[in-house]
């Protein structure tokens, strides 16, 4: 709001500071610096607002050390997680630009859809929540909305080397230090491409896995990748609300993620930059980096409360908006295929939960004894719980919470590592 202000009156007002606005680096500081200060200051008053209402979680006995001390802890903390992003967002980042617009009914869908949840869970006094397929539904037609916006919008577009006899052609001029400036042409390009690492070329396209040729084939790999899409959100916004069961933990993996994601859109979205790595330039996706920013100190802001021992939980309504920031931030950016490696957490979480029980239903029919191959699933409380026989038996003591979710992190942190490296490694 603010940024687009400073576009209308940029040519009418001459005043001193204005023009800092037009730098996505300054707009990213400042949208970080905002976020943690309203996550912060507002967070403290939502938190005794939830407290007053007792707006507390409901805790079952799973015989977890510590476990029971958290029962009555204010949940459905992640509105301070969407109101610290989402306010920073508006107010600094290009409202015309496609990519925040997608990040921010991002945030809005799935938050409702979490309060939903939440909301069922704590006041209708039902441990349930939400019905799974009404989660699946929001997640799938979330996923539809931004395959067919990417589909639809001329801001979604690749820019490829061309000819300057080419039609509908870019000139930029690229300037890398120690080298001398050079014009170079571009012309942008409607794509299902998409970035894979460990390849000569970094490039996959969804259209290869097309059986048809021609104008049948381009619009065959469209659906290919809206589906892909489709896939990709509910994965990870589930992933991550797996994640969330220890104080910190969702919340730091998620902070590592997202800062991961907006290195990798501030690289593809500078002509520089994305010129000098080799990889694919996406002109319009620097915006993108404001918003992260934003959801980055959202988050940091919000560990202030949730570390050990946590003051609130997030509850779905910050889990599952977190998860569908993230997977929607990797699909714009054309990064969604590092996500096995960038949210390596979300995905062995996910793991876990589906190998114990179907390895558990398996072995009951079998051998008509249930077998674990964890002690306890998600694959976090693995690590907490003891006493129980399982195929993976270590460690023999259980550890403390705190000391899993640092452990957590460093990993994370190693991922993210990997992630970026991959840009190089072909």
């Amino acid at each position: 709001m603010l940024y687009n202000l400073y576009e209308y009156l940029k040519d009418y007002v001459d005043f001193p500071g204005l023009g800092l606005f037009r730098y996505i680096s300054f707009r990213a500081f400042s949208a970080i610096m905002l976020s943690l200060l309203i996550a912060l200051f507002v967070g403290k008053i939502i938190i005794r607002r939830l407290a007053k209402k007792q707006i507390g979680e409901e805790i079952r006995d799973l015989g977890l050390e510590g476990q029971l001390s958290k029962k009555g802890t204010p949940t459905m903390g992640g509105i301070i997680i969407l109101v610290a992003t989402l306010v920073p967002a508006l107010l600094l980042g290009d409202l015309t630009n496609v990519y925040v617009q997608l990040l921010i009914v991002t945030t809005l869908w799935l938050g409702i859809i979490g309060f939903a949840d939440d909301y069922i869970k704590v006041f209708k006094k039902n441990k349930d929540g939400l019905h799974g397929r009404f989660k699946i539904y929001g997640q799938v037609g979330l996923g539809l909305i931004i395959g067919v916006t990417l589909y639809l919008s001329d801001q979604a577009v690749i820019r490829v080397p061309a000819s300057s006899a080419e039609e509908d052609v870019h000139t930029e001029v690229v300037t890398q230090q120690g080298f001398s400036p050079r014009l170079t042409y571009f012309k942008d390009e409607k794509s299902t491409k998409t970035s894979i690492p460990f390849v000569k070329d970094n490039e996959f396209d969804y259209a290869w896995l097309s059986p048809f040729d021609g104008e049948s084939g381009r619009i065959a790999g469209w659906i290919i990748y809206i589906l892909a899409i489709i896939f990709i959100v509910t994965a990870v916004s589930n992933g991550t609300n797996l994640t969330d069961g220890m104080d910190g933990l969702a919340t730091g993996v998620s902070a590592i993620v997202g800062t991961t994601l907006a290195i990798l859109a501030y690289l593809s979205g500078n002509i520089i930059y994305a010129d000098y790595l080799n990889i694919m330039y996406l002109p319009n996706t620097g915006e993108i980096v404001v918003v992260m920013a934003a959801f980055i100190g959202a988050l940091i802001g919000f560990l202030w409360y949730n570390s050990y021992p946590a003051q609130v939980f997030m509850g779905d309504t910050g889990s599952l908006a977190i998860g569908g920031i993230i997977a929607v931030a990797a699909i714009m950016i054309r990064k969604e295929l590092l996500i096995p490696i960038l949210c390596g957490i979300f995905l062995v979480e996910s793991l876990s939960v589906i190998i114990q029980r179907l390895y558990f239903k398996y072995t009951r029919i079998r051998f008509g004894k249930g077998v674990r191959v964890f002690r306890m699933s998600p694959l976090h409380h693995h690590f907490q719980k003891e006493g129980i026989e399982a195929i993976i038996d270590t460690p023999k003591r259980a550890l403390p919470e705190a000391k899993i979710v640092i452990r957590f992190w460093i990993i994370a942190i190693f991922l993210a590592v990997l992630t970026i490296i991959t840009l190089k490694i072909r």
